[in-house]
């Protein structure tokens, strides 16, 4: 891709960078497939429907309007070096920087780290399921060596977790917290899952979807060991 392939915009929000007033990019491109993929006409590379200049003139328009602009997909940094050059000229505009990633890419994290202010980082399920719901094997070690990666240019970040009942347990969850609090992560989100298509054979129920959130000793452990715990429902 020789510029950013921009599927979608999100024009205003309040939730996807953590105290500010954001605009949402969705690039196009995905390496991995995830079962409770929100957003699976991201996934194959293609022509984005956004014209990236239009995008950076409207952007200009929202100076003073908007804090943030946020990076999401699909996988962002699947664009490489493309996205990067298009966030530094987003940054030049005044807006902070924010990236929604599952850290598929660290090399290319590393390389976008001058210019993004915060991320939120995808933590799908543990590493022995990590294949079955993303359909790659490596993707668990290449999301924890981003996590290194980020944490180690001191700025600020959340990890999250979307809580399918069919890939993740309520005791996977409290194996993550603890896995994460280990590696000195300060601040959690947990999110509940939506379904927006299921097979017959593996549905879910309400009650499975809720049982991470009505669990009240659950709740009180994960809370224990972090700064801040965001339970989206």
């Amino acid at each position: 891709m020789r510029e950013i392939q921009i599927g979608g915009l999100v024009p205003f929000t309040t939730i996807d960078y953590p105290g500010k007033l954001a605009a949402v990019l969705f690039l196009v491109g995905c390496p991995l497939r995830c079962a409770y993929c929100s957003n699976p006409h991201l996934i194959s590379p293609h022509d984005g429907e956004y014209d990236p200049d239009k995008v950076l003139e409207w952007l200009g328009s929202r100076v003073g309007k908007l804090e943030a602009v946020v990076f999401s997909g699909g996988e962002a940094l699947m664009q490489g070096d493309a996205l990067i050059d298009y966030m530094r000229r987003v940054r030049e505009l005044g807006f902070a920087i924010g990236l929604h990633t599952n850290g598929f890419y660290p090399d290319t994290l590393a390389r976008a780290a001058d210019v993004v202010d915060w991320i939120g980082l995808d933590y799908k399920a543990r590493r022995d399921k990590y294949g079955e719901l993303v359909g790659q094997n490596i993707a668990h070690d290449h999301m924890i060596h981003s996590l290194d990666i980020w944490q180690s240019t001191g700025k600020d970040f959340e990890v999250r977790i979307t809580c399918d009942p069919r890939f993740v347990t309520k005791m996977d969850l409290m194996e993550i917290a603890n896995d994460l609090h280990a590696r000195g992560v300060k601040k959690f989100a947990v999110q509940k899952y939506i379904p927006h298509f299921e097979d017959s054979e593996h549905n879910t129920t309400p009650d499975m979807r809720s049982q991470f959130f009505t669990d009240d000793n659950l709740r009180g452990c994960i809370n224990a060991l972090f700064d801040s715990v965001t339970w989206r429902e």
